[in-house]
């Protein structure tokens, strides 16, 4: 089974893409190209907090390591 992109699962959290739009003040088009292009780095925070941490960081960049080193050394600290 095909794992839902991140997009979908922080706008099935807000109750859609107009409304995950409407929290970060961009057009549902916005919404639709970060499927292809990639989750710009300056709205994965907001994403990840407008969704309670359901979609995080991570989930959202693949390069999340090179962006917020940080959550490697919290990862490290939990294991």
């Amino acid at each position: 089974m095909e794992q839902k992109h991140p997009i979908d699962r922080a706008a099935e959290v807000l109750g859609g893409a107009a409304k995950l739009a409407a929290v970060l003040g961009v057009s549902a088009q916005a919404i639709s190209n970060w499927k292809e292009r990639g989750v710009p780095i300056e709205r994965c925070m907001a994403i990840e907090t407008a969704t309670g941490g359901a979609v995080t960081r991570r989930d959202l960049r693949p390069d999340w390591k090179g962006i917020w080193p940080e959550l490697e050394r919290r990862t490290k600290v939990r294991a």
